[in-house]
């Protein structure tokens, strides 16, 4: 749960830089990746958590 939360935290905060980057305050190739990452970490962690790991 709690990596859940550290995802979406850093899906906000990654997501105010791209608004930066669209504003041409940040460089937008930097803030794009940065986003996808942790929207790609944040579902990663949310469908891994009911996962079977055996007997």
């Amino acid at each position: 749960m709690l990596h859940i939360v550290i995802g979406v935290i850093l899906i906000f905060i990654f997501f105010l830089l791209n608004i930066l980057g669209l504003m041409q305050m940040l460089p937008l190739y930097i803030t794009s990746p940065l986003l996808f990452i942790s929207i790609l970490y944040t579902i990663s962690r949310f469908n891994h958590r009911k996962t079977f790991k055996g007997f």
